[in-house]
Protein backbone atom coordinates (compact mmCIF):
# COMPACT_ATOMS: atom_id res chain seq x y z
CA UNK A 1 0.00 0.00 0.00
CA UNK A 2 1.18 3.27 -0.86
CA UNK A 3 2.94 5.46 2.26
CA UNK A 4 0.67 8.21 2.91
CA UNK A 5 -3.05 6.36 2.39
CA UNK A 6 -4.75 4.50 5.24
CA UNK A 7 -7.99 3.21 5.78
CA UNK A 8 -8.36 4.24 2.26
CA UNK A 9 -7.72 7.55 2.73
CA UNK A 10 -5.10 9.71 0.89
CA UNK A 11 -3.70 12.34 3.14
CA UNK A 12 -3.51 15.83 2.17
CA UNK A 13 -0.19 16.82 1.53
CA UNK A 14 0.84 19.55 3.35
CA UNK A 15 1.92 21.72 0.72
CA UNK A 16 -1.39 21.98 -0.91
CA UNK A 17 -3.14 25.14 -1.29
CA UNK A 18 -6.92 25.02 0.84
CA UNK A 19 -7.12 28.76 1.36
CA UNK A 20 -8.61 30.91 -1.28
CA UNK A 21 -9.25 34.13 0.38
CA UNK A 22 -7.51 36.11 -2.26
CA UNK A 23 -6.52 33.35 -4.50
CA UNK A 24 -7.66 32.32 -8.30
CA UNK A 25 -9.84 29.33 -8.14
CA UNK A 26 -10.50 26.44 -10.62
CA UNK A 27 -14.03 27.83 -10.52
CA UNK A 28 -13.41 31.21 -10.72
CA UNK A 29 -11.19 30.46 -13.58
CA UNK A 30 -13.67 28.79 -15.78
CA UNK A 31 -16.47 30.45 -14.58
CA UNK A 32 -18.27 27.68 -13.52
CA UNK A 33 -20.88 29.90 -11.51
CA UNK A 34 -21.98 30.52 -14.89
CA UNK A 35 -21.29 27.66 -16.76
CA UNK A 36 -22.87 25.00 -14.61
CA UNK A 37 -26.39 27.30 -14.31
CA UNK A 38 -27.10 27.87 -17.59
CA UNK A 39 -29.02 24.66 -17.88
CA UNK A 40 -32.54 25.14 -17.94
CA UNK A 41 -34.63 22.31 -18.67
CA UNK A 42 -38.58 24.12 -19.65
CA UNK A 43 -40.65 20.82 -19.36
CA UNK A 44 -42.97 21.07 -16.20
CA UNK A 45 -42.50 18.92 -14.29
CA UNK A 46 -39.18 18.29 -15.31
CA UNK A 47 -38.46 15.40 -17.52
CA UNK A 48 -35.62 13.36 -15.94
CA UNK A 49 -33.67 13.61 -19.59
CA UNK A 50 -33.69 17.17 -20.90
CA UNK A 51 -30.93 18.07 -19.14
CA UNK A 52 -28.74 15.13 -20.85
CA UNK A 53 -30.49 17.12 -24.31
CA UNK A 54 -29.56 20.07 -22.94
CA UNK A 55 -25.36 19.37 -21.96
CA UNK A 56 -25.32 17.32 -24.88
CA UNK A 57 -25.95 20.33 -27.68
CA UNK A 58 -23.78 23.19 -25.06
CA UNK A 59 -20.98 20.79 -25.10
CA UNK A 60 -21.44 20.65 -28.94
CA UNK A 61 -21.52 24.22 -29.38
CA UNK A 62 -18.27 24.34 -26.56
CA UNK A 63 -16.27 22.27 -29.34
CA UNK A 64 -17.39 23.83 -31.80
CA UNK A 65 -16.19 27.98 -30.77
CA UNK A 66 -13.30 25.76 -30.06
CA UNK A 67 -12.70 24.18 -34.04
CA UNK A 68 -13.71 27.85 -35.44
CA UNK A 69 -10.75 28.97 -33.28
CA UNK A 70 -8.01 26.61 -34.65
CA UNK A 71 -9.96 26.96 -38.18
CA UNK A 72 -9.37 30.55 -37.71
CA UNK A 73 -5.74 30.44 -36.93
CA UNK A 74 -5.02 27.86 -39.58
CA UNK A 75 -6.80 30.30 -42.09
CA UNK A 76 -4.06 32.50 -41.09
CA UNK A 77 -0.81 30.65 -41.10
CA UNK A 78 -1.69 29.83 -44.07
CA UNK A 79 -1.82 33.36 -45.55
CA UNK A 80 1.39 33.46 -44.33
CA UNK A 81 2.99 30.44 -45.61
CA UNK A 82 3.55 29.20 -42.35
CA UNK A 83 2.35 25.51 -43.29
CA UNK A 84 3.51 23.53 -40.09
CA UNK A 85 1.66 26.00 -38.14
CA UNK A 86 -1.33 25.36 -39.89
CA UNK A 87 -1.06 21.46 -39.63
CA UNK A 88 -0.42 21.41 -36.25
CA UNK A 89 -4.57 23.38 -35.87
CA UNK A 90 -6.36 21.29 -38.09
CA UNK A 91 -4.84 18.18 -36.28
CA UNK A 92 -6.32 19.50 -32.94
CA UNK A 93 -9.77 19.88 -35.20
CA UNK A 94 -9.14 16.80 -36.32
CA UNK A 95 -9.80 15.30 -32.24
CA UNK A 96 -12.09 17.88 -31.87
CA UNK A 97 -14.46 15.85 -34.40
CA UNK A 98 -13.52 12.90 -32.99
CA UNK A 99 -15.06 14.34 -29.24
CA UNK A 100 -18.19 15.64 -31.13
CA UNK A 101 -18.75 12.48 -33.25
CA UNK A 102 -18.22 10.22 -29.87
CA UNK A 103 -21.22 12.44 -27.90
CA UNK A 104 -23.87 11.30 -30.59
CA UNK A 105 -23.85 7.54 -28.76
CA UNK A 106 -24.96 9.65 -25.37
CA UNK A 107 -27.62 11.25 -26.65
CA UNK A 108 -28.92 8.03 -28.14
CA UNK A 109 -29.37 6.71 -25.02
CA UNK A 110 -32.67 9.14 -25.45
CA UNK A 111 -35.65 6.70 -26.38
CA UNK A 112 -38.35 7.63 -28.31
CA UNK A 113 -40.51 7.43 -25.58
CA UNK A 114 -38.45 9.70 -23.66
CA UNK A 115 -37.58 12.34 -25.95
CA UNK A 116 -41.84 12.63 -26.82
CA UNK A 117 -42.17 13.36 -23.33
CA UNK A 118 -40.26 16.96 -23.38
CA UNK A 119 -40.08 17.55 -27.03
CA UNK A 120 -42.78 19.90 -27.49
CA UNK A 121 -40.58 22.59 -25.13
CA UNK A 122 -38.45 22.89 -28.04
CA UNK A 123 -41.00 24.89 -29.98
CA UNK A 124 -38.72 25.38 -33.47
CA UNK A 125 -35.35 25.34 -31.57
CA UNK A 126 -33.12 23.35 -33.87
CA UNK A 127 -29.43 22.34 -34.41
CA UNK A 128 -30.51 23.65 -37.92
CA UNK A 129 -29.73 27.41 -36.31
CA UNK A 130 -26.61 27.01 -34.82
CA UNK A 131 -24.22 29.42 -35.68
CA UNK A 132 -21.43 28.19 -35.09
CA UNK A 133 -21.82 24.84 -37.24
CA UNK A 134 -22.89 26.95 -40.04
CA UNK A 135 -19.96 29.35 -39.78
CA UNK A 136 -17.38 26.05 -39.62
CA UNK A 137 -19.32 24.82 -42.61
CA UNK A 138 -18.83 27.77 -43.89
CA UNK A 139 -15.03 28.14 -43.20
CA UNK A 140 -14.65 24.64 -44.83
CA UNK A 141 -16.36 25.84 -47.79
CA UNK A 142 -20.12 24.84 -47.83
CA UNK A 143 -21.32 28.18 -48.19
CA UNK A 144 -24.95 28.90 -48.73
CA UNK A 145 -25.95 32.42 -48.75
CA UNK A 146 -29.31 32.36 -48.26
CA UNK A 147 -28.42 30.86 -44.51
CA UNK A 148 -27.87 34.20 -43.42
CA UNK A 149 -32.33 35.06 -43.13
CA UNK A 150 -31.84 32.41 -40.23
CA UNK A 151 -29.70 34.33 -38.17
CA UNK A 152 -31.44 37.90 -38.84
CA UNK A 153 -33.18 37.86 -35.70
CA UNK A 154 -29.60 37.61 -33.90
CA UNK A 155 -27.14 40.50 -34.67
CA UNK A 156 -24.46 38.81 -33.34
CA UNK A 157 -24.72 35.31 -34.85
CA UNK A 158 -25.57 36.87 -38.02
CA UNK A 159 -22.19 38.45 -37.91
CA UNK A 160 -20.53 35.49 -36.90
CA UNK A 161 -22.07 34.12 -39.82
CA UNK A 162 -21.91 36.64 -42.68
CA UNK A 163 -17.79 36.70 -41.68
CA UNK A 164 -17.64 33.29 -42.99
CA UNK A 165 -19.40 33.40 -45.37
CA UNK A 166 -17.28 36.48 -47.01
CA UNK A 167 -13.99 35.02 -45.97
CA UNK A 168 -12.11 32.50 -47.74
CA UNK A 169 -12.20 29.04 -46.75
CA UNK A 170 -9.48 27.09 -45.43
CA UNK A 171 -9.41 25.46 -49.28
CA UNK A 172 -9.22 28.77 -50.66
CA UNK A 173 -6.48 29.83 -48.39
CA UNK A 174 -4.52 26.46 -49.09
CA UNK A 175 -5.49 26.69 -52.94
CA UNK A 176 -3.88 30.20 -52.78
CA UNK A 177 -0.48 29.11 -50.77
CA UNK A 178 -0.11 26.43 -53.54
CA UNK A 179 -0.34 29.44 -56.53
CA UNK A 180 2.39 31.38 -54.41
CA UNK A 181 4.56 27.96 -54.27
CA UNK A 182 4.77 27.62 -57.95
CA UNK A 183 1.85 24.99 -58.29
CA UNK A 184 -0.30 25.84 -61.62
CA UNK A 185 -4.06 27.14 -59.43
CA UNK A 186 -6.33 28.64 -62.15
CA UNK A 187 -6.63 32.09 -62.33
CA UNK A 188 -10.51 31.70 -61.79
CA UNK A 189 -9.81 29.81 -58.90
CA UNK A 190 -7.74 32.65 -57.26
CA UNK A 191 -10.01 35.58 -58.06
CA UNK A 192 -13.75 33.34 -57.43
CA UNK A 193 -16.30 34.68 -55.52
CA UNK A 194 -15.52 33.37 -51.95
CA UNK A 195 -18.75 33.73 -50.67
CA UNK A 196 -20.23 30.91 -53.33
CA UNK A 197 -19.97 27.31 -52.51
CA UNK A 198 -16.88 25.69 -53.50
CA UNK A 199 -17.98 23.51 -57.22
CA UNK A 200 -15.59 20.76 -58.53
CA UNK A 201 -12.61 22.38 -60.75
CA UNK A 202 -11.40 19.68 -63.08
CA UNK A 203 -8.27 21.67 -63.85
CA UNK A 204 -6.99 21.17 -60.12
CA UNK A 205 -6.60 16.98 -60.57
CA UNK A 206 -3.94 17.30 -62.82
CA UNK A 207 -1.89 19.46 -60.12
CA UNK A 208 -2.78 17.90 -57.10
CA UNK A 209 -1.75 14.50 -58.96
CA UNK A 210 1.69 15.92 -59.54
CA UNK A 211 1.83 16.44 -55.90
CA UNK A 212 0.70 12.73 -54.82
CA UNK A 213 3.08 11.38 -57.50
CA UNK A 214 6.57 12.67 -55.76
CA UNK A 215 5.27 12.74 -51.89
CA UNK A 216 8.99 13.49 -50.89
CA UNK A 217 9.55 16.49 -53.51
CA UNK A 218 6.04 18.22 -52.30
CA UNK A 219 5.52 16.83 -48.60
CA UNK A 220 3.94 19.45 -47.10
CA UNK A 221 1.69 20.14 -49.70
CA UNK A 222 0.99 16.33 -49.93
CA UNK A 223 0.83 16.09 -45.77
CA UNK A 224 -2.05 19.33 -46.27
CA UNK A 225 -4.05 17.43 -48.83
CA UNK A 226 -4.19 13.82 -46.66
CA UNK A 227 -5.01 16.55 -43.32
CA UNK A 228 -8.13 18.10 -45.44
CA UNK A 229 -9.20 14.54 -46.62
CA UNK A 230 -9.52 13.66 -43.04
CA UNK A 231 -11.37 16.65 -42.43
CA UNK A 232 -14.09 15.87 -44.54
CA UNK A 233 -13.78 12.58 -43.11
CA UNK A 234 -14.55 13.33 -40.25
CA UNK A 235 -17.13 15.72 -41.00
CA UNK A 236 -19.08 13.30 -42.91
CA UNK A 237 -18.53 10.84 -40.00
CA UNK A 238 -20.32 13.44 -38.05
CA UNK A 239 -23.18 14.33 -40.05
CA UNK A 240 -23.94 10.36 -40.60
CA UNK A 241 -24.28 9.87 -37.14
CA UNK A 242 -26.61 12.84 -36.44
CA UNK A 243 -28.83 11.00 -39.51
CA UNK A 244 -29.02 7.96 -37.45
CA UNK A 245 -29.28 9.41 -33.73
CA UNK A 246 -31.96 11.28 -35.13
CA UNK A 247 -33.69 8.40 -37.10
CA UNK A 248 -33.48 6.42 -34.04
CA UNK A 249 -34.79 8.54 -31.99
CA UNK A 250 -37.77 10.19 -33.58
CA UNK A 251 -37.86 8.26 -36.58
CA UNK A 252 -39.22 10.54 -39.81
CA UNK A 253 -41.01 12.68 -38.14
CA UNK A 254 -40.44 16.34 -39.47
CA UNK A 255 -37.35 18.51 -37.33
CA UNK A 256 -38.22 21.17 -34.65
CA UNK A 257 -37.19 23.54 -36.90
CA UNK A 258 -39.44 22.62 -40.04
CA UNK A 259 -37.57 20.53 -42.42
CA UNK A 260 -38.14 17.19 -43.43
CA UNK A 261 -36.13 15.78 -40.97
CA UNK A 262 -34.07 12.29 -41.50
CA UNK A 263 -34.94 12.70 -45.62
CA UNK A 264 -33.36 16.59 -44.80
CA UNK A 265 -29.84 15.58 -43.14
CA UNK A 266 -29.71 12.82 -45.24
CA UNK A 267 -28.87 15.17 -48.62
CA UNK A 268 -26.33 16.78 -46.36
CA UNK A 269 -24.19 13.59 -46.59
CA UNK A 270 -23.75 14.88 -50.98
CA UNK A 271 -22.18 18.02 -49.76
CA UNK A 272 -18.21 17.79 -50.15
CA UNK A 273 -15.91 20.29 -48.73
CA UNK A 274 -12.65 19.42 -50.97
CA UNK A 275 -13.85 16.73 -54.67
CA UNK A 276 -10.65 17.59 -56.18
CA UNK A 277 -8.75 15.79 -53.39
CA UNK A 278 -11.05 12.88 -53.75
CA UNK A 279 -11.30 12.90 -57.48
CA UNK A 280 -7.62 12.86 -58.06
CA UNK A 281 -7.10 8.95 -56.44
CA UNK A 282 -8.71 7.56 -59.10
CA UNK A 283 -5.89 9.42 -61.68
CA UNK A 284 -3.08 8.04 -59.42
CA UNK A 285 -1.53 4.67 -60.35
CA UNK A 286 -3.89 4.64 -63.37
Amino acid sequence: MDEGVERNTRAIEDSVVTDFTDRMTYSGYLELSTLLSAQHPLSSPEHHDELLFIVQHQTTELWLKLILHELGSACAHLRADELPQALKGIARVKHIQKQITDQWSVLATLTPAEYAQFRGVLGNASGFQSAQYRAVEFTLGNKHAGMLRVFESDPSNHTLVKAALEAPSLYDEFLRLLARRGFEVPASVLDRDVTKAWEFVPELVPMFAEIYADPDAHWGEYETCEELVDLEDNFQLWRFRHLKTVERIIGYKRGTGGSSGVSFLRRALDLTFFPELYAVRTEIGA
